[in-house]
């Protein structure tokens, strides 16, 4: 079957389904809440505000240098946990759609204590109930952050001018060494285990179509690379993406960042710290495919070397 012949379950009536805009932020609790603040600053998130502070539920909530209010939430519990992922839908009567028509879904609520305000509806994933937030009305920030613009030189093409410095002008020094600064959300993956219910929830309730989708060999899909239709607008090549596995569990949520040079130089930084693992998995990406409409699904063999092109083989944890 050729990719373009793959469609992906629909709902009899598409002005029935809820749209997104983008996906926004995620929730953990972690038991280790402390360590994890020191981590999640060396990632590269900045500290937006605290609540509940000293008590059993504190909660911080962290941004990046982009628009969004806030980008991650921790909470301080007994145990590691992750609550659940963020998309900012259209319009408020995209919340009172899901609310209506999603059996899973709740009412209507205020964020009052969250950064950036806004309403809520809150669904829970039919098959592994894991939970997926829908908000609208955020205060968005301003983008104030500026970023220049490289201009690389190649063996028979050189685009520098004479005298253009990469990394400094004459007696001034290197950038400092530190975190990767995060830009935004983007993408979250789920481990499900029911993959073909799974999937035609989330195509069928939301504007949420496969890039890529991988079988098992014999033909049965597993794994889906999920982007959001958005017509003709250009949007990421995934921010959502399920896989079949034996027990539900999120894989992991990754944040863009500027360029390579600011994902190694944040590599190497989080590598100096040494940290012990909460057993989560986030991720610093940058240069993320564009797709739309026009953009045929893909179909292939799910396996290790269909994930990186680059850099070193991948630990085995990631594959779990």
């Amino acid at each position: 079957m050729s990719p373009s012949a793959i469609t992906p379950p629909r709902s009899p009536d598409d002005s029935e389904k809820v749209n997104l805009v983008r996906i926004a932020h995620v929730y953990y609790t972690h038991a280790g809440f402390e360590r994890e603040h020191r981590f999640l600053t060396d990632f590269g998130f900045a500290e937006v505000s605290r609540l509940n502070v000293g008590k059993a539920n504190e909660r911080i909530y962290y941004r990046g240098y982009g628009t969004e209010p806030f980008l991650y939430c921790s909470t301080k519990g007994e145990e590691d946990a992750f609550g659940g992922t963020a998309f900012a839908v259209e319009s408020r009567k995209d919340l009172e759609l899901a609310s209506r028509v999603i059996p899973t879904a709740s009412d209507i609520w205020k964020m009052k204590d969250a950064p950036g305000g806004g309403e809520c509806v809150t669904v829970k994933d039919p098959v592994d109930g894991f939970m997926v937030y829908l908000v609208h009305g955020q205060a968005q920030r301003e983008l104030k952050e500026e970023h220049e613009q490289k201009e690389f030189n190649f063996p028979t093409e050189k685009h520098r001018s004479a005298n253009k410095f990469q990394r400094m002008q004459k007696a001034e020094p290197l950038p400092p060494k530190g975190p990767s600064q995060v830009h935004k959300l983007g993408h979250v993956g789920m481990c499900v285990t029911d993959f073909a219910k799974s999937l035609d929830f989330w195509t069928g309730h939301f504007n949420l179509k496969p890039t890529d989708l991988l079988h098992n060999g014999q033909g049965r899909d597993i794994i889906a690379f999920m982007h959001l239709d958005r017509g003709h607008e250009l949007v990421d090549h995934h921010c959502f993406f399920l896989f079949e596995g034996p027990k539900t569990h999120v894989h992991h949520s990754s944040f863009e960042v500027f360029d390579f040079d600011t994902q190694v130089l944040g590599h190497d930084w989080l590598v100096k710290k040494g940290f012990d693992s909460s057993k989560f998995i986030l991720e610093h990406y940058v240069d993320g495919d564009q797709v739309n409409c026009e953009t045929p699904i893909g179909r292939d063999a799910a396996s290790p070397d269909g994930l990186y092109i680059w850099g070193p083989d991948l630990p085995p944890r990631f594959l779990e």
